[in-house]
Order: C-alpha cells, then sequence, then structure tokens
C-alpha cells in the first residue's frame, strides 16, 4: 500500500490540474462569447471585404494604354486603304474602361507624351520623349484590352471595356486632349472609330509600356520637364526592353 500512495497522490493531482485546466478553457470562451457575439457585424463584413479583395486583385483600375515606341506605323481601312500612318514615335492602342471619366483622360494624356522612350543627345537612354523629339503619336481606339476569357468556354467577354457611344466620346476627347497638349494637330493621328483596321508597325527596340491610370493617381502632377532627371517608374507604368 505505501509503495503505491505516491503513484495514487500524483493520479489525484493530475486529475485536480486538468480539471482546473478545463474551467479555465470554459470561463474564457463565455467570457469572450459576449465579445463575438456583439461584434459580429465587424467580423462578418472583415470576411467579407477579404474575399472581395482577394477576387479583384487582378481587376482593371481604369483606362489602359498599350504604348510601342515605333520606327513607323500605318492603319488600313477596308475600303478607304491607310487612314493614318507616322514615321518614328508611338503607336497607342487606347482601351476605355466602363469606370472611366475626363479625369482618366488627362492622366493617361500627361504619361503618353511624358513617357522618356528615347535617348538625348549625349547617348543617355530614357531621356527625352516624343513631344522634345518632335515624333509622332498614331492612336488606336481598342476595347478588346479589357477582354477576359470565360473559364469554361475560353470565350472573350469584354463587359469591362465603356459602351460604344459613351467610349466614342471620351475617346475623341482623348484624341484632342493629345494635339492640344502636344500643340501640333499634325503629330498626333488616329484610325476609325470601330472599325475593322489593320494595324502595321515596327517597333523599334522593342520598347512597349502598359499606361493605366488609377483611382490613387489621377490628381497626381506629372511634369514633363526633359531637364529634371528621369522619372521613377511607377506601378502604374511597366516598360519592357527585349534585345
Amino acid at each position: 500500500f505505501y509503495a503505491v500512495l505516491p503513484f495514487l497522490n500524483y493520479q489525484e493531482k493530475r486529475k485536480e490540474e486538468e480539471e482546473l485546466e478545463l474551467f479555465s478553457i470554459i470561463f474564457c470562451c463565455n467570457s469572450l462569447l459576449p465579445l463575438l457575439l456583439l461584434f459580429r457585424p465587424f467580423w462578418s463584413v472583415l470576411i467579407f471585404l477579404v474575399l472581395i479583395g482577394g477576387s479583384s486583385s487582378n481587376s482593371v483600375l481604369g483606362m489602359r494604354i498599350i504604348a510601342q515606341r515605333v520606327k513607323s506605323a500605318s492603319v488600313t481601312v477596308d475600303g478607304k486603304g491607310v487612314v493614318s500612318d507616322i514615321g518614328p514615335g508611338i503607336m497607342a492602342l487606347v482601351g476605355l474602361h466602363e469606370d472611366d471619366t475626363e479625369e482618366d483622360l488627362k492622366y493617361c494624356c500627361r504619361r503618353l507624351l511624358g513617357a522618356k522612350l528615347w535617348e538625348n543627345e549625349a547617348g543617355k537612354p530614357w531621356r527625352h520623349g516624343v513631344k522634345t523629339k518632335q515624333y509622332e503619336v498614331l492612336c488606336v481606339s481598342q476595347f478588346t484590352l479589357y477582354g477576359t476569357l470565360s473559364k469554361k468556354k475560353w470565350q472573350p467577354d469584354y463587359k469591362l471595356s465603356m459602351k460604344a457611344v459613351p467610349a466614342k466620346d471620351l475617346y475623341d476627347k482623348f484624341v484632342r486632349q493629345l494635339r492640344d497638349a502636344y500643340g501640333d494637330d499634325t503629330k498626333i493621328s488616329d484610325g476609325i472609330f470601330g472599325a475593322m483596321m489593320d494595324v502595321q508597325l515596327i517597333n523599334d527596340g522593342p520598347v512597349t509600356i502598359i499606361i493605366e491610370s488609377e483611382p490613387t493617381t489621377k490628381n497626381t502632377n506629372i511634369s514633363n520637364e526633359e531637364g529634371k532627371e528621369e522619372e521613377k517608374p511607377s506601378s502604374s507604368t511597366t516598360t519592357t526592353e527585349l534585345s
């Protein structure tokens, strides 16, 4: 009996400790339950925002332009022949998002004309923009920039792009803004909105950048002074150069 007494005492002590632990857990749960119920709407909203944020991380935020540095480019329309052509400059595919406003136009206009895609007289790359070089810009409306493929049939869906009537109005305003900002109407050309066009170009580099307007950057002041140091790349402009 005396040999097993320490073991019995240990078992009894261990049982008391387990009961105390269980009591502590129950007490904590009972204490937190009212708080969880009180803030249940908050947790529901938080979970909803997390889900929405995760599902929309790749969504388009605004106006989109695919700009290519070219040696030459032209647009041909059936029955009309070549409607526009340029020499050295920028070939710009312009897509309008369904939520775009004139603020998006202003932002992308400054970016497009201010993009420093050429070297300066000293041979330093990325120092001069299209306006400083007195080069040309050819714009082509491109709603398919917002195309997404369905998961099952892989058919393109363009629901994010602006409808044709308001899109034509904004696109025409964008072209006018480019001409006004450049100061020479002959330097800005475009295709025919809504037409089936054949686009030919010789990409110089090749160099291609993606310009997108964003809600947080719509009112950002972009300086186009060529005497300043090259602007640091931002998240809304991506430059690609291949050799």
